[in-house]
């Protein structure tokens, strides 16, 4: 139980990737699941192991940690004498052949090895700089392409991969070390040595999670198995609670929304057992989206709690005071109940997380730290104050920061953890511990983290678009399952191939916001997911989905795999 005289702080970290493999296939499209477990999950990690008087809630996406598991067997399969790893720059690592100097698949590989922060990864070591200042002048002379060498390439491989490497790993492995130090002339063996700790990382995770979990240290929670809005698959309408002028798809709601939803919790359940070895309290409802119907979901599972973002929390408390049935005291900082849901929600700070975000990466660590300690220690002598919540992606801010976090990371934890007056606690903790029930609230208002509404993925043109397709695809997946002879196999394959076409990111990626070459990459995947979803089912992909869904063009703050709590950004 935590003391009078201290306000509890909970650090609550997001760890989601979408699926980014083509199951038909086997192959994977973008390798961001391997790169994001051997920078940021196994740093997350290693951060709280090395301070045990801290404390967190870590979330997973399911979908994420299935695909952890099949990197792992893949990985062992090719150990083992089996078929090529399906992730092409994991294959290209350890290929005794690379691709010849000049073609296609040479110039594939060296764009994607250029995939990485430019001044946080690339400058940030001369070998790999000068590798990158080659490629650069060779992919603008098609005429002198045939002067590369494989060992450029090899060399390249390399690098990027020391590149996104743990920065805790960075400092103590002596693999890793000796290769940083070698610099260039990379043999197959150096290759296939970095491989062994890739692989070391990845299957570490699980472990060290679990053990991080069981100590005490940390609350694992999870979200819907493939990542979907649990609001919009249950209503599109609720997108009007917050919006009410928002344009909807044609489709008036997703066909058999409630049932979809409960599958993801189940199926993400499954999964997330599975891989901890225990069941999950909390549930980081996907882009912390809620509504009433979704509370009452959450409840009917059996969640003990879930968050959101303090815009969600301002628009109830609003929707309360005009009907007069607002709690004595307002505070985004304390739990909530709403209605008959007995599930209890929680929201962050969205200033407090923002600063994070898209503040601090240039920051001095300590006087990051100390502003962030700073503003915590007002709002813990505001009126109404019982927890302070920070909840965020726990992966693509640390890229902008130097040593991928390292310093601030560190700092945060070894003030928090040693401060007289903020205490850090889990969610669950601190509901066992709470001597006060959660305040009530009639209605829950509809909205995610962003904003406070749905408009990240839904309202605009090409998302709307994206949810018709949808929809359509969802129709015909019910017609095959009520008379096509499947197979039990058949069908449970076309309903998770179905359940990777409901996930967030798809739509989240639509829209003229986010920049071109992403937008196009994940419209490309969108689509691709669709068309396997029809061939799951025996049906022929519709004309319709090969036309253009999304252009995009614009330059959001830190690439767009990351928006701010509110409309204007810190």
């Amino acid at each position: 139980m935590a003391s009078e005289n201290t306000t509890p702080v909970v650090l609550c970290w997001h760890m989601h990737q979408p699926d980014y493999q083509n199951h038909k296939t086997g192959e994977f499209l973008f390798p961001w699941v391997y790169l994001h477990c051997l920078k940021d999950y196994v740093d997350m990690a290693a951060h709280l192991e090395h301070h045990p008087g801290a404390k967190a809630v870590v979330n997973f996406a399911p979908v994420l940690l299935e695909q952890i598991e099949d990197y792992l067997l893949q990985i062992e399969r090719w150990r083992h004498d089996g078929p090529t790893m399906g992730d092409p720059l994991l294959a290209a690592l350890v290929a005794p052949t690379l691709p010849t100097p000049g073609s296609p698949a040479f110039l594939a590989l060296i764009d994607k090895c250029l995939r990485a922060n430019k001044e946080r990864i690339i400058k940030r070591f001369p070998a790999y700089a000068r590798l990158a200042d080659v490629a650069d002048l060779y992919r603008t002379r098609p005429d002198l392409q045939r002067y590369l060498s494989a060992q450029f390439l090899a060399d390249l491989l390399v690098w990027y991969h020391l590149g996104w490497m743990a920065e805790t790993v960075r400092r103590t492995n002596a693999v890793v070390q000796g290769l940083q130090e070698k610099s260039h002339n990379y043999t197959l063996e150096d290759r296939r040595a970095l491989l062994d700790v890739i692989a070391e990382l990845m299957s570490s995770l699980g472990p060290r999670y679990r053990h991080l979990a069981q100590k005490g240290q940390i609350e694992l929670s999870m979200s819907p198995w493939g990542h979907p809005i649990l609001p919009l698959l249950l209503d599109f309408g609720s997108a009007r609670e917050s919006l009410p002028d928002i344009t909807l798809p044609e489709h008036p709601g997703y066909p058999g929304g409630r049932e979809r939803a409960i599958w993801h919790m189940n199926e993400g359940r499954k999964t997330f057992e599975r891989f901890f070895g225990m069941a999950p309290r909390g549930c980081w409802a996907s882009e912390g989206g809620l509504s009433q119907a979704t509370l009452a979901l959450l409840s009917d599972q059996g969640i003990l709690w879930t968050a959101s973002g303090d815009s969600v929390i301002h628009n109830s408390l609003r929707y309360a005071a005009s009907g007069h049935a607002g709690p004595e005291q307002e505070s985004v900082h304390q739990p909530y109940r709403f209605g008959e849901a007995s599930v209890t929600a929680f929201f962050r700070d969205d200033g407090l997380s923002d600063r994070i975000g898209f503040s601090y990466a240039d920051w001095h660590a300590k006087d990051a730290v100390g502003d962030l300690v700073h503003h915590m220690e007002a709002i813990a002598r505001e009126p109404g104050t019982r927890v302070i919540s920070v909840i965020l992606d726990g992966e693509n801010a640390w890229e902008y920061y130097p040593e991928n976090g390292f310093h601030f990371l560190n700092e945060l934890y070894e003030v928090l953890e040693r401060h007289p007056k903020l205490r850090l606690t889990t969610y669950t903790s601190y509901l066992e511990g709470a001597k006060t029930s959660p305040a009530q609230l009639p209605e829950l208002v509809a909205g995610s983290w962003i904003y406070g509404t749905f408009s990240t993925w839904i309202g605009d043109p090409d998302k709307n678009r994206a949810w018709d397709l949808l929809c359509d695809a969802k129709q015909q997946v019910d017609r095959a399952l009520d008379n096509e002879p499947l197979s039990a196999d058949q069908k449970e394959a076309a309903l998770r191939q179905l359940g990777l076409c409901e996930g967030s990111d798809w739509f989240w990626w639509f829209g003229d916001y986010n920049p071109a070459p992403i937008v196009q990459d994940f419209e490309q995947l969108y689509r691709r997911h669709l068309v396997n979803l029809y061939e799951r089912i025996g049906c022929e992909a519709p004309a319709n989905l090969f036309q253009p869904m999304s252009q995009g063009g614009g330059a959001p703050a830190k690439g767009g795999a990351m928006r701010p709590g509110h409309e204007a950004e810190l």
